[in-house]
């Protein structure tokens, strides 16, 4: 037998808390998994385990030589896992979940580019307007908007995104311009599926949250009342850059402008990612870098927000 067998024995041994643990761990019998320790005390000269009736005991010795054998074995597991994913061609299917505006606008066509890139992918879309769970309802990953809640997902940026405050010249010809956002609460909000707006105050993140007369999870609605003076909207560029441009709405609280937030591929922390996964990922890390896809995606990202709230 090799030493590097007389290691595993010993490792999954101490891992596994006795003989026979460890001989089911690797597959063996406890046997051969007390022969290999003895090999290696006997090529060590050093006793690495007290061996009582009951129980297993490392030496100060085995203590040591174990730190360091339980290194080595997790670091060529996963050296050869590395590379058996690498090799591994991406096929299988993949589950998705993205909110419904972006997802129709911008995933989609992205996905379906992908497909013809990977014949072997088959791929489940779900377009939502609520948060999935990942990982208890069985998807692979997931395109979010915002601002991401600290979780156990991996994150991986697509694109920007980026919303305007702005009202109509008539509104804020009769209620005058907010000078901050505790000013808000003195006009009327458009109010869009959360009560909170985002802004950056003092370099940090502030959420405020606001009131009004007229509440609606449509981005396009929530223009149209903003159009006619029935308040300030909190809405995307794709939706304002036109009428911002013809003076028909006017930005206000431009210094508060909250700029850290993104569209997001998220997916479930795995040491070793499948293939299928990691092949999309990038695939659309490409895809929405290339600056039309990037600017296009990062104003109507905040569409589907305004239209979904995520």
């Amino acid at each position: 037998m090799s030493r590097w067998d007389d290691v595993e024995a010993f490792v999954a041994v101490v891992e596994e808390g006795g003989f026979s643990a460890g001989a089911r761990a690797l597959g063996t019998s406890p046997s051969f998994a007390s022969r290999a320790i003895q090999r290696l005390e006997r090529r060590l000269a050093v006793q690495l385990l007290h061996r009582t009736t009951r129980q297993l005991r490392l030496t100060d010795s085995g203590r040591r030589y174990f730190e360091e054998c339980r290194s080595l074995v997790t670091a060529l597991d996963a050296a050869e896992r590395s590379v058996q994913a690498m090799e591994a061609a991406p096929r299988g299917l993949i589950r998705m979940s993205c909110a419904t505006y972006f997802g129709e606008h911008y995933l989609a066509p992205a996905v379906n580019d992908f497909m013809l890139q990977y014949p072997e992918i088959s791929v489940e879309l779900e377009l939502t307007n609520r948060v999935v769970d990942l990982v208890q309802e069985g998807f692979d990953l997931a395109v979010r908007l915002g601002s991401l809640k600290d979780s156990s997902l991996v994150a991986r940026r697509l694109a920007p995104r980026r919303l305007h405050v702005c009202a109509s010249p008539g509104y804020l010809a009769r209620h005058g311009h907010p000078a901050s956002p505790e000013a808000l609460a003195r006009h009327q909000c458009l109010v869009g599926s959360t009560d909170y707006w985002t802004f950056s105050i003092n370099g940090r993140r502030e959420d405020r949250r606001v009131r009004g007369r007229l509440r609606c999870n449509n981005g396009l609605a929530l223009l149209d009342a903003a159009l006619k003076g029935l308040g300030i909207a909190q809405l995307p560029a794709h939706y304002v850059a036109g009428p911002l441009a013809r003076g028909e709405l006017v930005e206000v609280l431009p210094d508060y402008r909250f700029t850290d937030a993104g569209v997001y591929a998220v997916y479930p922390w795995s040491r070793y990612p499948a293939p299928k996964v990691r092949a999309m990922v990038d695939f659309l890390l490409a895809h929405f870098q290339t600056p039309a896809s990037a600017e296009r995606a990062g104003s109507d990202a905040s569409a589907a927000s305004a239209d979904a709230g995520r």
